[in-house]
């Protein structure tokens, strides 16, 4: 766990790309979700956020 932390410290690739997918994940089952309606109204904001953290992520060096 300590680990997982300092990559987020020190910006590195491995630890902000997992924490994206996750974002992407839960943006993705908020969706498919029937029964809350505010978890389906910010699905998207959620899985957008998650998309372009990824993509922004995929710069940082390794």
């Amino acid at each position: 766990m300590s680990a997982f932390i300092s990559g987020l410290v020190r910006f590195r690739r491995g630890a902000w790309e997992l924490l994206a997918s996750l974002l992407i994940a839960v943006g993705v089952i908020m969706l498919m979700q029937p029964l809350v309606l505010w978890a389906y109204t910010y699905s998207f904001i959620v899985t957008l956020t998650g998309t372009v953290m990824f993509i922004v992520v995929s710069h940082f060096p390794e």
